[in-house]
């Protein structure tokens, strides 16, 4: 049997309405509801006894109470409905990106125009309002940006239906999806004006603080996760059960980890799995629980412990920047944001600013791997280096390998990594990105300093 820690969240796609303000639709007063903030700090149970000027009135022990709706959800079936906020562009699908990125990164486009930035929860779960005024706040409204935070399936859909300006994704667009777009008439949804690449992130797989394990291989996570392997000291820990955590189907993450692990062959979680759709709560569940293992992105490990992971060649990887930027760890995902063909211009200049330079501090900040080059020591306690020396191959093969890294340590190397389809010239869409930001690296490069070494790689994209 599986647990679901957190069910109904899925929700039927909303249309953004273009109406000017919150509009009341429907109220069931005299019953009993709860005012929830995100941040904790309110929690109120009472009788409502009017919706009145953005306000919730609820009678409570303490008497009558006010609070904005601005700063917390009703929930309850008391609670009034609303229609749908005002907005100017509407994002939809990942909670990952929505609730990870998306806040910092609107504040981020907000100071970039020198715009003031108001960011207010809506009374749906996992959705905000940002609203940005030009010059500080004196000037005009430059626009209102709706994030709605769901699984990365969403972000299709909503698009295909012309519910959503940008699709937020963790994971890439696939080809039925692609075509579907393209039939509807939305465009050509991996040509480099339509797939943005956000940022990219490691699937941390954490375990409680107090577990003894360090290192996990591919191999071991794929028996974990089929039921084959059932306690910690199967792989070297403390004679205890592991119970295995993992996101509920239909999420981007989800996706990733399945497709990594198990390939081609679906598999379900094991019998007595907790499934979860909020990385927070998968990370808060296994820091509170001894034996849980899980995997969220790296934005969302919250104190968990992080294991090493070991890929199919026998390499150790740490889920550290570097190697997510390299992506050589072995769980890598890119985030994605998407647009359909003919974006309008606000759509545009928020993309311009997000997938630039300008927005890797952001991105960062948020707990997030953003696309900036970074540099390395070739050290020879490497893990990599390590695996080399230590291959099992003829002296002269040995002497060799041994020659090339001491050349190697000579140098640094930087995060770029150009990936090229099998038997072609042609740059991968994170390819031709870096490309421009290596240029712009280089042009900002000291003068006097080496100049830097590239791994390039032949392998499908």
């Amino acid at each position: 049997m599986k647990t679901y820690l957190n069910k109904g969240r899925n929700r039927t796609l909303q249309m953004a309405a273009l109406t000017t303000s919150l509009l009341l639709s429907s109220v069931a007063f005299a019953g009993e509801v709860t005012l929830k903030s995100a941040d904790g700090t309110v929690d109120l149970k009472g009788e409502l006894v009017e919706f009145k000027d953005d306000n919730y009135v609820i009678r409570t022990a303490l008497g009558e109470l006010a609070i904005s709706s601005s700063r917390v959800r009703c929930e309850g079936a008391s609670c009034p409905t609303f229609d749908t906020v005002a907005t100017d562009v509407h994002f939809y699908g990942s909670e990952a990106v929505g609730l990870g990125v998306m806040p910092l990164l609107l504040s981020g486009y907000a100071a970039n125009m020198n715009a003031e930035i108001e960011i207010n929860e809506t009374q749906n779960e996992d959705e905000t309002l940002a609203k940005l005024v030009a010059d500080n706040g004196f000037g005009d409204e430059i626009g209102s940006f709706l994030v709605t935070s769901t699984a990365s399936n969403d972000a299709f859909d909503a698009l295909l239906n012309d519910d959503a300006a940008i699709g937020m994704s963790s994971r890439r667009i696939t080809p039925a999806e692609a075509r579907a777009l393209r039939a509807a008439g939305k465009g050509n949804m991996i040509s480099i004006d339509q797939e943005h690449i956000l940022a990219v992130d490691s699937l941390v797989i954490i375990v409680n603080p107090d577990n003894g394990v360090e290192t996990v291989s591919i191999e071991d996570l794929k028996g974990i996760y089929s039921g084959a392997i059932t306690n910690w000291s199967q792989l070297g820990g403390a004679d205890m059960p592991i119970q295995v955590v993992s996101c509920e189907e239909g999420t981007g993450t989800f996706e990733v980890f399945q497709n990594r692990i198990f390939g081609k062959d679906a598999h379900s979680a094991p019998e007595g799995a907790i499934v979860e759709n909020d990385s927070n709560k998968v990370a808060a569940f296994v820091n509170e629980t001894p034996g849980a293992i899980g995997y969220v992105g790296y934005a969302f490990q919250r104190g968990a412990k992080p294991l090493n992971l070991v890929n199919e060649c026998g390499i150790t990887s740490t889920p550290d920047p570097f190697s997510a930027k390299t992506e050589e760890y072995a769980l890598q995902r890119r985030m994605y944001l998407y647009n359909t063909e003919n974006p309008a211009p606000k759509i545009s200049d928020f993309i311009s600013y997000a997938t630039s330079d300008a927005a890797d501090g952001v991105i960062a900040k948020a707990g997030f791997i953003d696309l900036g080059i970074i540099s390395r020591e070739q050290a020879l306690d490497s893990p990599r280096a390590a695996s080399l020396l230590n291959a099992d191959v003829d002296a002269f093969e040995g002497n060799v390998i041994r020659e090339m890294l001491a050349e190697m340590t000579k140098y640094d190397r930087l995060s770029t990594t150009f990936r090229f389809n099998l038997g072609s010239s042609q740059l991968d869409p994170r390819g031709l990105e870096d490309m421009k930001r290596l240029a712009n690296y280089l042009a900002d490069m000291p003068k006097g300093r080496g100049g830097p070494t590239f791994l390039t790689s032949q392998q499908p994209v």
